[in-house]
């Protein structure tokens, strides 16, 4: 998971710096379809880090409290996670 967390950190630096683009894109008065086009890049990079951390998530943590007995728990939150993935 350490790894795991170091790729994830690496890809939301890389999206703090394309948000930043996107402020200067405005600032600049660049053309609108452009800023369009790089707020759904952005998007798509922060769905991608949401993906594989749910996906850790379920593989690990829901494994880990399904093997503890914590049932009960781990069921509450992969409805969460279905829930929050919904929106």
């Amino acid at each position: 998971m350490k790894e795991q967390k170091k790729k994830l950190g690496r890809r939301l630096k890389i999206i703090e710096g394309q948000l930043r683009g996107l402020q200067l894109m405005l600032e600049n008065d660049r053309y609108c379809i452009d800023i369009i086009t790089q707020i759904s890049a952005v998007k798509q990079a922060l769905s991608r880090v949401e993906d594989e951390l749910m996906e850790a998530h379920l593989g690990s943590c829901l494994i880990s409290q399904i093997k503890r007995g914590e049932t009960k728990q781990a069921k509450a939150e992969m409805l969460k996670v279905y829930r929050l993935k919904q929106k």
